[in-house]
C-alpha cells in the first residue's frame, strides 16, 4: 500500500474535499477557507524548499583556475576555492594569496578569455558577471608595452592601457607625448609589408619609453618647453625633440617601396584598418608589443598654437608631407614644386633653429585662422545680417562638358549674389532674366590652374536631381580668379560675400600663386649640393625627370618662400596642403540601396560624396549642415541618413566594418561642437554617444 509522504498530504485531502462537495453540489462556504489554508501553506513550503536548495547551491564551494602572467608564461594555472556569491574583489585577494609574491598589484585585472572582455567591476559577484568554472581567466597587467609608429617614421615603445577603450588609450599616449587635442587622432593597423631577404636582417630603430611613470595629471606639468617626464634624463629629452623637429628628407629608394594607393579603391583598404574606438585593444586582438599607427583621422585641427603644440603641430606637418610624397593628395606640377621647396626650406632651418621658437609667431594670425575646417563656417556680425550681401560681377567663360565635344569656351556676363551664380549674354541684359542661375550650396570647388600657362579655371560640380553638373569658369588673370574661387568657396559652404573670411580667402589664394609663380626678377639660385631633389617629390615626378632638371625648378620656387619663418613656412605647406582637392576624404566602399554594383563613399570634415567607380568623377555629395539624422541596422550592418527637403540614402559597407562608417560621421559632427573658449575641455560622453553605436547604448 502505498503511503503519502508529508507534502503529498494537504494536497491529498484538497482533492477528497473538492470530490465531495462537487458531487453533492452543495455551496462550498465552510470550506473555502480550509482550501485557502492549504494553498497558501503548499506555497510556503515550496518557496522555503526553494530558498533552501538555492542557498545550498550558492554555499557549495567550487574551484576556478586563473592563469597569473607574472608567475610565466610555462607556470600552470592556480586554482582558488570560490563560491557564487564571492566578489570579484575577493577573488583578487584570493589570487594574489595564492601565488605569494610580494609585489604592486595594482595595475593587475581578470581578462576573460571566452567573452573576450576585462572584468572591472570589483563589487560584482561571480554569479552576477556569469563567470562559471569552465572559464579562461587571466590575471594580467593593464598597462603593457605597445609599439608605436609616429607619422614622422619614428616608433616608441611605450606603456598603455590594454583595458580602456582605445579613445581613452589615446588620450593617455596624447598626454604623454604633450598633444593636445586627442579627438583628432586614433590608432589604426600598419600595412603589411613584404621584406626581401636581404631586408631581414635590417633592425628598426626604437625608442623606448615605458621608464617613464604614469601619471594621471589631465595637463603634464612643463620644464624648459618640455613635459617634466621628458626633461629628466639627456635621452629622454633627445626624444623629445625628436618628435618636436622635422626629420631629414627620406631617401628616394626608401619612398619607393612604400605602400602606395594606386586608385580610388587602394584607399578604400587603407580606412578599414582604422581600431574601434569604443573597444579596448585587447578585444580588438592587440597583445603586448604590437605595433600601431597613431595618426590623424579627423580632419579638423582646432585652436592649432604653435607655442603650445610643437609636437602635434610637427607630427601634422610630417603626416601632410608624407600623404603628398606617397601620392594619397592629387596635386598639380607646380603644386608639387611649391611643396618641395617648402620641405627644403623647413628642413634647412630646423638644423639652426628649434621650432619652440616664438619669432613671428604674432604675425600668424590670419595662418592660424586658416588651419581651421569648421562645417557651419564663423559666425558673422549681427549687424552685418541685416545687410544686403555685395555682387561680384565680371566677364568670365563658361564650358559644360558634354559627351564626344571639345572644350569651346564662351564669354557671358556672370553675376555672383547670394550663394548663387547667374549668367547673362551681356552686361546690358543683365537686369533680365538670367540664361542660368546655378546655386553653390554643397557643390565641389576644384582648382585648374597652370600659373606657366597662365590658365585660370574652376572647376564646380553642382548638386542636381539628376546628380552632379560639371561646370568650368575661365578667369582672365591671377586677381579675378582669386576673386571668385574665393566667392565658390563660400557659396559651397552656404555663406556669402559678407562673411569675414571673404578677404582672407582672397588673400591667401593670392599668395599661393603668387608662391608658384616663376621669380624672373629674383637672381637665379645656386645649386646647392646638400639638396636632395629626388626626396622632394613623389616617385611620379622622379620618374618624369631627372635630378637635374628637378632641382632648378624647386629652388626657383625655393626664393618665394626663402624669407619665411620655420613656424610661417610649417603653416604655410599645411595651409596648401589643406587647398588641395581631395584634402581630408576618407574613402570607403559600400553598395547604395537599390544598386547592383559597388561604389565608392568619401567622407570628408564637411560632406559625403558619392564617386562613381567607372568614371571616377564625384556623382553626388551631402553636406553635413543639411543633415538631419543617421541610423545604423546592426543586425544586416546598413547605415541611412536622412536629409532635408525629403532625401534619403542608405548603403552597406563592402570591405568595413559599418562601424568605422558610422564613427566617422558621428567623429566629424562631434569635431563641428568644439568652441574656442572651451578648448581644453573635452565632452567624452558625447564623443562616446556620437560614436560608440549600440555599445554606447
Amino acid at each position: 500500500m502505498y503511503k503519502l509522504t508529508e507534502q503529498e498530504r494537504p494536497f491529498h485531502f484538497f482533492r477528497l474535499f473538492c470530490c465531495c462537495t462537487h458531487s453533492a453540489k452543495q455551496k462550498p462556504t465552510p470550506s473555502t477557507s480550509r482550501q485557502k489554508e492549504y494553498k497558501c501553506l503548499s506555497e510556503l513550503r515550496s518557496t522555503a524548499h526553494t530558498k533552501r536548495q538555492k542557498s545550498s547551491l550558492k554555499m557549495a564551494a567550487w574551484d576556478l583556475s586563473v592563469t597569473v602572467e607574472d608567475l610565466g608564461s610555462e607556470a600552470p594555472p592556480i586554482k582558488i576555492s570560490v563560491t557564487s556569491d564571492l566578489h570579484i574583489g575577493g577573488v583578487l585577494l584570493k589570487i594574489v594569496e595564492k601565488t605569494q609574491m610580494q609585489q604592486d598589484w595594482s595595475d593587475h585585472a581578470i581578462w576573460w578569455e571566452q567573452k573576450q572582455q576585462w572584468i572591472l567591476k570589483t563589487s560584482w559577484t561571480l554569479e552576477k558577471i556569469g563567470i562559471h568554472a569552465d572559464a579562461r581567466l587571466f590575471f594580467t597587467r593593464q598597462h603593457k608595452p605597445l609599439r608605436l609608429g609616429l607619422p614622422n617614421g619614428v616608433t616608441l615603445r611605450m606603456l598603455v592601457c590594454f583595458s580602456s577603450s582605445v579613445f581613452r588609450t589615446i588620450q593617455g599616449i596624447c598626454q604623454m607625448l604633450n598633444i593636445r587635442h586627442p579627438e583628432e587622432l586614433s590608432l589604426l593597423r600598419p600595412v603589411e609589408e613584404k621584406k626581401k631577404k636581404k631586408d631581414k636582417d635590417s633592425v628598426e630603430e626604437e625608442y623606448d619609453l615605458t621608464a617613464i611613470p604614469l601619471t594621471s595629471r589631465s595637463v603634464p606639468a612643463l620644464y624648459n618647453g618640455m613635459p617634466a617626464h621628458f626633461a629628466d634624463s639627456p635621452k629622454n629629452e633627445a626624444v623629445y625633440k625628436i618628435l618636436s623637429v622635422c626629420q631629414p628628407s627620406p631617401a628616394p629608394e626608401v619612398i619607393a617601396k612604400l605602400y602606395r594607393p594606386a586608385s580610388k579603391v587602394d584607399k578604400t583598404h587603407i580606412h578599414t584598418r582604422w581600431l574601434d574606438s569604443s573597444r579596448s585593444l585587447m578585444q580588438q586582438g592587440i597583445q603586448e608589443n604590437d605595433k600601431l599607427w597613431l595618426r590623424f583621422k579627423y580632419y579638423t585641427f582646432h585652436d592649432m598654437e604653435p607655442k603650445y603644440d610643437e609636437v602635434r603641430l610637427m607630427q601634422l606637418y610630417e603626416q601632410a608631407r608624407w600623404s603628398i610624397l606617397l601620392e594619397d593628395n592629387d596635386c598639380t606640377e607646380e603644386e608639387m614644386m611649391l611643396f618641395g621647396a617648402l620641405q627644403y626650406h623647413i628642413g634647412k632651418l630646423s638644423v639652426s633653429q628649434n621650432i619652440s621658437s616664438n619669432q613671428g609667431i604674432d604675425d600668424l594670425d590670419s595662418a592660424l585662422k586658416s588651419l581651421e575646417v569648421k562645417i557651419v563656417g564663423e559666425t558673422t556680425n549681427t549687424d552685418l545680417e541685416n545687410m544686403t550681401p555685395p555682387e561680384l560681377n565680371d566677364y568670365l567663360k563658361i564650358f559644360r562638358p558634354k559627351r564626344l565635344t571639345l572644350r569651346d569656351y564662351k564669354q557671358y556676363w556672370f553675376k555672383f549674389q547670394d550663394t548663387s551664380i547667374c549668367y547673362y549674354k551681356s552686361k546690358e541684359e543683365s537686369y533680365g532674366e538670367p540664361i542660368q542661375q546655378m546655386n553653390l550650396k554643397g557643390c565641389e570647388v576644384a582648382p585648374d590652374v597652370n600659373i606657366a600657362g597662365q590658365k585660370f579655371c574652376i572647376k564646380l560640380l553642382i548638386p542636381v536631381p539628376e546628380g552632379m553638373m560639371e561646370v568650368y569658369l575661365r578667369c582672365e588673370n591671377e586677381k579675378q580668379y582669386s576673386e571668385w574661387m574665393a566667392a565658390c568657396k563660400l557659396g559651397s559652404k552656404g555663406l556669402t560675400l559678407l562673411d569675414s573670411s571673404y578677404q582672407s580667402e582672397v588673400n591667401n589664394i593670392q599668395t599661393f600663386l603668387a608662391m608658384q609663380r616663376s621669380n624672373s626678377s629674383a637672381s637665379a639660385a645656386q645649386a646647392d649640393d646638400c639638396i636632395n631633389t629626388l626626396s622632394l617629390v613623389s616617385p611620379r615626378y622622379t620618374k618624369k625627370y631627372k635630378a637635374k632638371q628637378l632641382t632648378p625648378r624647386i629652388l626657383e620656387a625655393y626664393q618665394n618662400v626663402a624669407q619665411l619663418s620655420l613656424t610661417a613656412a610649417i603653416l604655410k605647406f599645411l595651409q596648401i596642403w589643406q587647398s588641395l582637392p581631395d584634402f581630408g576624404i576618407s574613402y570607403f566602399m559600400v553598395r547604395f540601396k537599390g544598386s547592383r554594383k559597388d561604389e565608392v563613399l568619401g567622407i570628408a570634415n564637411n560632406r559625403l560624396i558619392r564617386v562613381d567607380l567607372g568614371v571616377g568623377d564625384v556623382v553626388k555629395s551631402w553636406r553635413y549642415n543639411n543633415m538631419r539624422q543617421w541610423n545604423v541596422n546592426w543586425d544586416i550592418r546598413q547605415v541611412a541618413i536622412e536629409f532635408e527637403n525629403n532625401i534619403n540614402i542608405a548603403f552597406s559597407c563592402v570591405n568595413a566594418d559599418c562601424k568605422i562608417v558610422h564613427e566617422y560621421i558621428g567623429g566629424y559632427i562631434f569635431m563641428s561642437t568644439r568652441a574656442r573658449e572651451n578648448s581644453n575641455t573635452l565632452n567624452v560622453e558625447l564623443f562616446h554617444k556620437l560614436t560608440g553605436g549600440h555599445e554606447a547604448l
